[in-house]
């Protein structure tokens, strides 16, 4: 069977990261990507560092499976040809600040005039509407503006801000992006009509900050970076061990009970400093260095050892190479391998959807720039060799 979204057609102007991370999802569910880039050098990230035979990891992790077609779009052929290709999809998303797909004469309100069915996504930095649609963003400036930057990190006082350790702000925005474009394509189902999904970067980032906002907007209290520990549960953290570092969660009185008999502290099982998750939060300066002390006490082979003939909640902190090769991702088919044709095979991250009738099917690698040109040109608007070598002669396409 094919993917849910065999059918689905996306026009994609995306470049860097949120969009084409969008894009990624819907093409990994079925759905056919065509990556618009410039004649040039198309998308930036196809030369960004850490390259594999030329070609930068960056790209080939978020656009497999898609088709690239390259135009000059200051050319007037070139927007003939977008126009033309508008009316054959359902799905197109662009990544730009606002205004610029006004500029290239693809803004919504001229799309929707040629395809009243289209969902078109946009994915900007701050949205389309407010006092800051029309700044630019990236990733930290999305973490740092939305939060995120101010929960992270060490809980000593004085300690440096930290952004998440991967693209957040970026990621979110493409995720939310994607399930809108489902949402919208659902909708149309029932109106015929295709609509506009307008995601911000900023937006997604508060959106995922939920708790902590609930907990000022309830309380007035502002959460504050607390290391690895989780500001409602303890312990919910990282202890370190004789020899490596080990996660602890011990989140209900259930949890709790197993973690002493484990560790041989059952006095704490019903300790009036220690025994519900309420007093162990109130007690906290007091409970952590006590734990901490008890950790230190085993080996992580030790902790574990306990732990699992306990029924106790942990995990180790894996490095990327330990997640690689961990059994468990490779059963869920989380890391696959595709091939490229300056690059070769090569493994990439697979996709956390699993369908039980219509599976995702990760098969293709990132396309070559302007790889795919002839064959949409030709397949989907009916051109012939001869208007495409006069194209490409005089560099449209």
């Amino acid at each position: 069977m094919a993917g849910p979204l065999e059918g689905i057609n996306v026009l994609s102007f995306c470049t860097a990261l949120s969009g084409p991370f969008c894009t990624m999802i819907l093409g990994d569910m079925g759905a056919e990507i065509i990556k618009i880039e410039s004649i040039d050098e198309g998308d930036q990230t196809r030369y960004s560092s850490h390259k594999i035979n030329g070609v930068g990891t960056y790209f080939l992790s978020v656009n497999r499976g898609k088709k690239s077609i390259t135009l000059n779009l200051k050319d007037k052929r070139a927007k003939k040809i977008v126009f033309n290709l508008i009316k054959t999809v359902d799905v197109l998303t662009e990544n730009f600040r606002p205004g610029v797909m006004n500029r290239l004469g693809f803004d919504y309100e001229t799309v929707r005039k040629i395809n009243p069915r289209i969902v078109y996504a946009s994915i900007s930095g701050f949205g389309q509407t407010g006092p800051y649609a029309h700044k630019p963003a990236y990733d930290m400036i999305a973490q740092g503006m939305g939060g995120v930057v101010s929960i992270t990190g060490p809980e000593k006082p004085g300690s440096p801000h930290v952004r998440v350790g991967y693209s957040i702000g970026d990621m979110a925005a493409g995720m939310f992006a994607a399930t809108g474009i489902l949402a919208a394509l659902i909708e149309r189902g029932k109106s015929g009509e295709g609509q506009w999904v307008d995601v911000s970067m900023l937006d997604s980032q508060v959106a995922l900050c939920e708790n902590a906002i609930a907990r000022y907007l309830g309380t007035g209290e502002i959460s504050r970076p607390l290391g690895s520990r989780h500001p409602l549960s303890t312990p919910f953290q990282v202890y370190e061990t004789l020899d490596k570092p080990i996660i602890v969660v011990a989140n209900s009185e259930k949890l709790w009970g197993k973690f002493c008999k484990a560790a041989g502290k059952e006095e704490w099982i019903t300790d009036e400093r220690y025994k519900t998750k309420g007093l162990r939060l109130k007690n906290y300066q007091q409970f952590n260095p006590e734990m901490i002390a008890l950790m230190r006490t085993r080996t992580y082979k030790e902790w574990v050892d306990l732990f699992e003939a306990h029924e106790v909640m942990y995990a180790p902190v894996n490095n990327i190479e330990d997640v690689v090769k961990d059994p468990q991702v490779n059963a869920r088919q989380m890391i696959v391998e595709v091939e490229h044709p300056q690059v070769g095979k090569h493994k990439i991250v697979g996709t956390p959807l699993k369908f039980s009738r219509t599976p995702c099917k990760i098969e293709k690698g990132a396309p070559e720039l302007g790889a795919d040109t002839d064959d949409i040109l030709s397949s989907r608007l009916g051109l012939g060799e001869e208007e495409i070598r006069q194209l490409r002669e005089s560099k449209t396409i």
